[in-house]
């Protein structure tokens, strides 16, 4: 399970909704809106 950075929402990476890859890192979404959001601006979702 992995935490999808938008919502915060636990997601099984074998079966999340959607994936997104980012400066070599992938992130997994539990709905496409979530992933939207993230795409649109990635480090407002990204703790350092």
């Amino acid at each position: 399970m992995v935490e999808d950075p938008v919502c915060a929402k636990e997601v099984d990476s074998e079966h999340a909704a959607c994936k997104s890859e980012h400066r070599g890192r992938t992130y997994y979404f539990c709905s496409l809106q979530c992933k939207q959001l993230f795409d649109s601006e990635p480090s407002a979702y990204i703790v350092p």
